[in-house]
């Protein structure tokens, strides 16, 4: 029962983020507040690239899909792995469904390379246009973190939570989206994965 209410926690704390950043975006304009934050994390030191890189390939399908792999195998746990493989189709069919609902907006919603003045774009292949908004990176990265978390030890419960903040600061610090953007996919991200948590 308590891990049951907790993963309701998280899928609240999803609906809300997901319905602030969808509230944020739907504006003709990037709000100057959320250029601020952008460019406070995307001026960031540069040595910060070789932190957060490692934890930002969590965000790559393949990657992180095998990550949840290796933790379901590690666990010996079949319903973990099948949460996992699940939580990475549903992470395609939720960025799609969102930025359907975006549509109006995805002009302005473009990557900060052409939607913010002087964004400093890092790593070499971070696309500098195309749409922006939800992180499919970050959607990634929550669902899965939310889909294993209520399994391994207490004394790490925090860790795919720590690395879910550092994919989507890493986002922002390499100016692959906007900062609404990942909080959007964060949001969806535990929304996709505290239901399969809930329903598997």
């Amino acid at each position: 029962m308590e891990i049951w209410l907790s993963t309701v926690g998280l899928i609240v704390l999803g609906a809300v983020l997901t319905a602030l950043a969808v509230a944020g975006a739907s504006h003709p304009v990037i709000h100057p507040a959320e250029q601020r934050v952008f460019r406070a994390l995307n001026t960031l030191p540069g040595w910060l690239l070789y932190v957060l890189w490692l934890p930002m390939q969590l965000g790559n399908l393949v990657v992180g899909t095998l990550a949840g792999l290796a933790i379901a195998w590690a666990y010996r746990d079949g319903e973990m792995a099948v949460a996992v493989v699940l939580a990475m189709l549903l992470k395609l069919g939720a960025e799609r469904l969102l930025r359907r609902k975006m549509e109006p907006w995805l002009g302005v919603r473009q990557r900060p390379g052409t939607s913010e003045p002087d964004a400093v774009l890092r790593g070499g292949d971070v696309p500098a246009e195309g749409m922006s908004f939800p992180s499919g990176h970050v959607i990634l990265v929550a669902a899965i973190a939310t889909v294993v978390y209520n399994d391994i030890p207490g004394a790490t419960l925090f860790v795919p939570f720590v690395l879910v903040a550092l994919v989507m600061i890493g986002r922002v610090y390499v100016g692959a989206h906007n900062p609404l953007d990942v909080v959007a996919g964060a949001g969806v991200g535990l929304l996709v994965g505290g239901f399969l948590d809930i329903f598997l």
